[in-house]
């Protein structure tokens, strides 16, 4: 049972990363129609505004320290960091330890500038234009971004800390009644869960219940219809993608404690989301989401030594045998409208 648990924990924080990298995906499809094989590439600039943003309130100056000597007796140079100046040692020492979550306030305006600036910029040329040209288009643009990241950053993963106060393990054992230490799991992997939980109810709650909203759905299931009724549907699209962006960047801001930051994450997520989209459905948010955790949580079960010893490499195939398994006998997708994807 404790082996169970630990993988039913695993796979929901890896479903919750495909969740919300789909979930962006699913927003560009369903309202642009444009398949964004950049999507990725936001997810990872979103993991490197966390780097950036923690590098940029750590940075320091040299100050000479009378109270502390060399081996020789002279007064040290020690570095101190501006935030130490700025809100005191207690308070910027804080400041600097809570550098990711406070990366999120960061990283909103530059993912939305990003989608916007992209949308804008790229892909609006491409609406009318075949899925293969988008996917070319979008697929060099995060061979670029990536680049890009790699000139500046170098090739090698950045380590990004969480706070002090998260890097222990939280003790599910005592919690459900086992012995002491017999299920243990990271606090800030639970974090995660609980963040992309906050996120994904607060887009679904944005689209629910807003008038927004509402004509964003609306232009979902008939573009011509509402542009008929004066309505800008356009504007609310490009809005939309600015949105999805910051989705993606949301989600690589808060992963970027649990595996390093590098210039190549974004492509590693980005074929498994794509495969979480078609499983889910193309253009529904609740199978973009549901087909996340579901997956992420069976690649878990055919991630543990049993299983590997058994099947070798299932773990590494087991999202696309179930996705060929669905799409062969429902080409939708679980969660797809009728007629998408059934031509």
């Amino acid at each position: 049972m404790d082996q169970f648990i630990v993988q039913v924990l695993n796979g929901l924080d890896k479903g919750s990363a495909y969740a919300l990298i789909a979930l962006g995906l699913t927003l560009i499809f369903g309202t642009l129609g444009v398949v964004n094989f950049a999507h990725g590439a936001l997810f990872m600039l979103g993991a490197f505004c966390a780097v950036i943003f923690s590098r940029l309130i750590s940075l320091s100056h040299e100050i000479v320290d009378e109270t502390r000597t060399d081996f020789l007796g002279n007064p040290m140079t020690v570095d101190v960091p501006y935030m130490h100046d700025i809100f005191g040692p207690e308070l910027g020492a804080s400041i600097i330890d809570w550098a990711v979550p406070l990366a999120i306030l960061f990283s909103i305006p530059v993912m939305i500038g990003v989608g916007f600036a992209m949308e804008r910029g790229l892909i609006k040329h491409f609406y009318k234009r075949p899925h293969a040209d988008q996917i070319l288009v979008t697929f060099g643009l995060a061979i670029v971004l990536q680049e890009i990241i790699k000139a500046f950053f170098g090739a090698n993963p950045i380590q990004t800390p969480a706070p002090e106060a998260f890097t222990g393990s939280f003790d599910f054992g005592v919690w459900l009644g086992y012995d002491p230490l017999t299920i243990m799991y990271p606090y800030w992997r639970l974090v995660y869960f609980f963040f992309a939980a906050v996120v994904i109810g607060a887009v679904f709650a944005f689209l629910q219940f807003t008038t927004f909203g509402m004509v964003v759905r609306a232009g979902m299931a008939d573009r011509e219809t509402v542009g008929l009724l004066g309505i800008d549907i356009d504007k609310r699209f490009t809005l939309m993608f600015a949105m999805a962006a910051c989705v993606a960047g949301l989600a690589g801001v808060m992963y970027a404690p649990i595996v390093a930051p590098n210039y190549h994450m974004g492509m590693d997520f980005l074929v498994l989301s794509f495969v979480v989209v078609v499983v889910g459905g193309m253009g529904s948010l609740p199978g973009a989401v549901f087909a996340g955790f579901l997956l992420g949580i069976l690649e878990s079960f055919a991630s543990m030594p049993a299983v590997v010893d058994l099947l070798p490499g299932i773990n590494q195939i087991v999202i696309y045998l179930v996705a060929i398994i669905i799409l062969l006998t429902r080409p939708r997708g679980l969660m797809g409208r009728k007629g998408v994807m059934e031509e």
